[in-house]
């Protein structure tokens, strides 16, 4: 455990010195292919440090502020692109949290002043209630012996979507407190998705659908729009950003589990990329005249989501045990908060075996 924490701190003075130089070197080269090489050792960097972990916490939240978004923005800020490029440049202490975490500059008018005091009352409340769920949710797992399989995998379901959120939420709140910097929502009420355009477009991971819809949807839709008729062009578009996002899953499970990728995260991708183009096509073909009510194409997405999650999704990501060495670490570190003691997560019994 010592030896981690040694490693999250030289892994992230790393970071914050790559930034400084990211920052440092736009003043002298243009943006363009010149500034992409002198920028791209720290992308390919920021895909090597998460191999220095063996924490599943750690190593999974490092990967997704470094590798899932900071490498995306730093390609796109080398081409002055993104949210890193500006008319006029970021000061250094906006540029680095803006790189690595899910953040936008805060907007200083008054309207706006208002509706970030009720989002942060919002905020605050969703973390309490996140944190009383899971908490609920880890009672449940005391019980696993007795529960169907297919019950536990959407109890695991639930696990990481409150998670994600009890993360961002606290990353929210710290970054509120220290700068003048707010948090873009990461989840969007996902449950309530009426479509699968809705789910992945607007409510699932928002950041980082924001960052691919700029780095390959945008881009791939440009150079297909001259070749096929302009109201097919989103088609190919979704397909390359599902098929990158399949690649990122991959490389997040071997970061996680350090087992040789099975294609399994790249086959769920390009289900969802397919059957998302599909209810694309049939949309346009419709042209509106007509609509699945809500109250049938709300369930009937949630329950292909929760299928495909199930058969190619769950199975890489549990393959290596993962869910007993995250309980293990969770203990390991609560011990560490009670009694000051570091423990080695590998020494101890997790309730859930």
């Amino acid at each position: 455990m010592e030896g981690e924490i040694h490693n999250f701190i030289v892994v992230w003075v790393i970071v914050l010195a790559s930034l400084c130089y990211s920052h440092t070197i736009a003043k002298f080269i243009p943006k363009g292919k010149s500034r992409f090489v002198a920028i791209f050792p720290i992308v390919c960097l920021f895909y090597i440090l998460p191999l220095y972990f063996t924490s599943i916490n750690l190593g999974a939240t490092t990967s997704f502020f470094i590798t899932g978004l900071a490498t995306f923005k730093l390609i796109l800020f080398a081409f002055g692109k993104g949210p890193l490029s500006s008319t006029s440049p970021l000061p250094l202490s906006t540029f680095i949290p803006l790189a690595c975490l899910p953040i936008k500059l805060k907007n200083s008018s008054k309207t706006k002043d208002v509706e970030t005091i009720k989002k942060a009352t919002n905020s605050t409340f969703n973390l309490v209630t996140k944190i009383a769920l899971l908490a609920i949710l880890i009672r449940v797992y005391n019980y696993k012996e007795n529960l169907h399989p297919k019950f536990i995998l959407f109890c695991y379901c639930l696990h990481i979507y409150f998670m994600l959120e009890i993360m961002l939420n606290i990353v929210s709140i710290m970054v509120r407190v220290v700068s003048r910097v707010e948090l873009e929502p990461a989840i969007n009420n996902p449950h309530l998705a009426s479509s699968l355009q809705d789910f992945w477009g607007k409510r699932w991971n928002l950041m980082v659908t924001n960052i691919l819809r700029l780095t390959i949807y945008d881009h791939v839709r440009l150079v297909i729009v001259d070749r096929i008729p302009r109201k097919w062009a989103p088609i190919p578009a979704v397909l390359a950003t599902f098929f990158v996002s399949g690649l990122m899953h991959e490389l997040f499970f071997y970061y996680i589990g350090r087992l040789k990728p099975s294609g399994e995260a790249m086959t769920f991708f390009l289900i969802h990329g397919v059957a998302l183009s599909v209810e694309i096509v049939i949309k346009k073909i419709l042209n509106g005249k007509f609509l699945v009510p809500r109250i049938i194409s709300g369930p009937l997405t949630l329950a292909f989501i929760i299928f495909t999650s199930f058969w190619l999704f769950f199975p890489p990501f549990l393959r290596g045990n993962t869910e007993i060495k995250l309980c293990n670490e969770y203990i390991a570190f609560f011990k560490f908060i009670r009694y000051g003691q570091l423990l080695s997560p590998t020494n101890i019994t997790c309730p859930l075996l």
